[in-house]
């Protein structure tokens, strides 16, 4: 089997970036390593040693690395996930599988060919990597803009972008017309309660989606699968993706690779159910949150509590606890830092549809929930951020 080098690219969004997806993509070129310039240099040391790349790309210097690994010819593409908790994973997308899904996006979109996509995610993770990958696909250039200012998109002229839940919202916020775009795809994290709602109201064509990198992104849209994408939920309640737009395997981790691989399906870390032929994502494995000897999700109880309407938005963790193993914490921002909400009601709230058990005992209210680069909530970070924080026990 024949090697490809592999190319680790420390670039912000720019040319240098779509030049090398282009190349890698289209042209056979290198495979891409894309990493976020901001990395601290701890981080980007260790994305390096384990990931091993063969050559460092830089604005201005393409340098060879000693000890550096080639990968399998078809790989075109290897995102570094998961390297908030330890040393990263390598998921390897081949040129074949990345196709396949901006193909399948595009057509259910009715994208029509040189549409405009707004890229305004980091192209180190992959909803921003598939960004450059649809528009090269479709036939355009990508607009690239570095840093997400609510003006400067709203005022794109791009046909289609890709937003995570708080880049939406602030766009509305901040009185955006987002009619103006073909489609607004919403991915990234679970879109709290009225917002989906009020950007339609505002003339958005908002399509959910839902997916990993190990699925090249987005591959549920609206809880339907792409073509040619499977989805099943196994035995264990955890979902479990299949087609063509799965990943090869994790770099240089066949260990990992096949305890995540199991007869052509993926098994992802999320829980979910169908609903009325949609599949629905109910909150991930280790989002549940044992206390009393009963499971809690943590993401249902959230979604619930995002719902009040002195919550902005929301976050549920589970805490140690001597007496029942974990506490249900509920972390929140307000929506009038003057009247925030009380535990009490926030506990009403959540037992009128869930378990009396999987009601919040304690309550912390911040300023902002800390979010990692692809949008999601730095979960590690506010843990860390209420730990010292004394909860209301309610135990009725």
């Amino acid at each position: 089997m024949s090697e490809r080098p592999v190319h680790a690219v420390v670039s912000g969004p720019g040319p240098l970036v779509v030049r090398k997806v282009r190349e890698a993509l289209l042209g056979g070129g290198p495979a891409v390593l894309p990493l976020d310039p901001s990395l601290p240099a701890p981080a980007l040391r260790a994305a390096l040693e384990a990931l091993r790349p063969t050559h460092l790309v830089t604005p201005g210097e393409v340098r060879p690395l000693p000890g550096g690994v080639p990968a399998a010819d078809g790989v075109a593409v290897v995102i570094a996930t998961s390297g908030s908790t330890g040393a990263p994973k390598g998921v390897e997308l081949t040129a074949s599988a990345l196709t396949a899904s901006a193909s399948a996006s595009l057509a259910r979109l009715g994208a029509r060919p040189g549409g405009r996509w707004l890229c305004c995610l980091p192209p180190s993770h992959v909803s921003g990597l598939q960004v450059l990958v649809r528009a090269l696909l479709g036939g355009s250039e990508p607009l690239v803009h570095e840093r997400f200012v609510p003006e400067a998109v709203a005022a794109s002229g791009a046909d289609h972008v890709s937003l995570v839940p708080t880049q939406l919202r602030r766009l509305l916020e901040a009185g955006a017309d987002v009619s103006g775009f073909r489609t607004i795809l919403l991915g990234g994290a679970a879109a709290p309660p009225g917002l989906v709602e009020a950007a339609r109201e505002s003339g958005a064509r908002v399509v959910g989606t839902y997916g990993m990198s190990e699925t090249c992104g987005g591959c549920v849209y609206d809880g339907v699968p792409l073509e040619g994408v499977r989805a099943d939920v196994g035995p264990d309640g955890r979902i479990r993706l299949a087609g063509p737009v799965l990943f090869s395997g994790y770099r240089l981790r066949p260990d990992l690779t096949a305890a995540a691989l199991d007869g052509g399906w993926y098994l992802t870390s999320d829980l979910g159910a169908f609903q009325d032929g949609r599949l629905r994502v109910l909150g991930r494995v280790d989002d549940v949150i044992t206390t009393g000897g009963r499971k809690v999700v943590a993401g249902a109880v959230a979604g619930l509590l995002a719902g009040h309407p002195a919550v902005r938005e929301a976050v549920v963790v589970g805490r140690p606890h001597p007496e029942w193993g974990q506490e249900v914490v509920a972390v929140v921002v307000a929506a009038d830092p003057a009247a925030p909400p009380a535990l009490a009601e926030l506990r009403s709230l959540v037992k009128t549809r869930l378990p009396g058990y999987a009601a919040p005992r304690a309550l912390a209210v911040v300023d902002r929930l800390p979010l990692l680069p692809n949008g999601k909530h730095d979960l590690v970070a506010i843990r860390t951020q209420i730990s010292g924080f004394v909860g209301i026990s309610d135990p009725s």
